[in-house]
């Protein structure tokens, strides 16, 4: 199975593909397909990456991530509880050429242009969860219907972007797991002292070329990455586990600086760790 680019499994002439990951942790290898993936997470949390963002998923949220655009599902791994995510997988062109081009299909085809960064559905999300819990059982045609329906729904729905840059080119089989290499060894290492040294030797390039490699396909440095990752772990903390102090949640993100810590977190989320924790708990 190649990671980059992904070829999702598609039944002999099915244009609209239905899938469950039903699993401890999901497909967590960074990777890309041709295929619009929409996805409503039934059960399950962890961090997702996106194109250039990393943030958090948990249960009931809804995504949108558009074609080619790299990303993963990393479930956490501190449960035993499985998770459960159901997706519809499908191209502009999977149902003809014209079929989005339609004049009903307007509000459809206008909401298409803006998932190339990947979006985060934030409004209408009952209605959309009881049409994604009757794709299961429903024939081929009922199952086309309700991803129209939903598509509907999503038009009028507040979203919010998943991601910033969008790199137009595609990833070769080398480059891909490059990325895949230095992302999956960033997110299993982000909570201790990781240097440019360490990733560059993971991307089996010089430091300098890697920096230019890495600022070119996300438009950020890898320490800014670095640094949105161990805040987003320390909003898990912040959410999850009352117990620990400020000081203690900002260790185990991987800051050995508490002001740091404070202040990156402000720059990052507009308002300090302990209002943070207010506003969740």
């Amino acid at each position: 199975m190649k990671v980059l680019p992904f070829k999702i499994p598609k039944p002999e002439n099915n244009a609209l593909i239905y899938q469950e990951d039903i699993e401890v942790v999901f497909y967590d290898k960074l990777h890309q397909h041709d295929e619009i993936q929409i996805s409503y997470i039934k059960k399950g949390k962890g961090t997702l990456l996106v194109g250039d963002k990393v943030s958090s998923y948990s249960e009931n949220d809804i995504f949108i991530i558009g074609s080619n655009l790299p990303h993963a599902f990393k479930s956490d791994k501190n449960t035993n509880e499985t998770s459960k995510m159901l997706s519809l997988f499908f191209t502009e062109a999977s149902f003809g050429d014209a079929f989005f081009k339609l004049n009903e299909l307007t509000e459809i085809k206008h909401f298409l242009s803006k998932t190339l960064p990947g979006l985060e559905i934030k409004t209408n999300k009952k209605n959309i969860i009881k049409n994604f819990l009757k794709l299961k059982d429903a024939s081929k045609l009922e199952r086309f219907i309700l991803f129209l329906k939903i598509l509907k729904v999503f038009s009028k729905a507040k979203s919010t972007p998943l991601s910033t840059f969008v790199y137009h080119k595609k990833y070769s089989d080398i480059e891909g797991k490059r990325m895949r290499d230095v992302f999956d060894f960033t997110l299993e290492n982000a909570y201790q002292k990781i240097t440019l040294d360490d990733v560059a030797s993971v991307a089996n390039m010089t430091k300098n070329a890697f920096c230019k490699y890495f600022k070119k396909r996300t438009n950020k440095t890898f320490g800014s990455f670095l640094i949105e990752l161990r805040i987003e772990n320390a909003c898990k903390l912040l959410n999850t586990d009352k117990d620990l102090s400020i000081n203690e949640i900002a260790f185990k993100s991987g800051f050995n600086n508490i002001s740091n810590f404070n202040r990156q977190f402000k720059m990052l989320k507009h308002m300090s760790p302990n209002t943070f924790r207010k506003t969740t708990l």
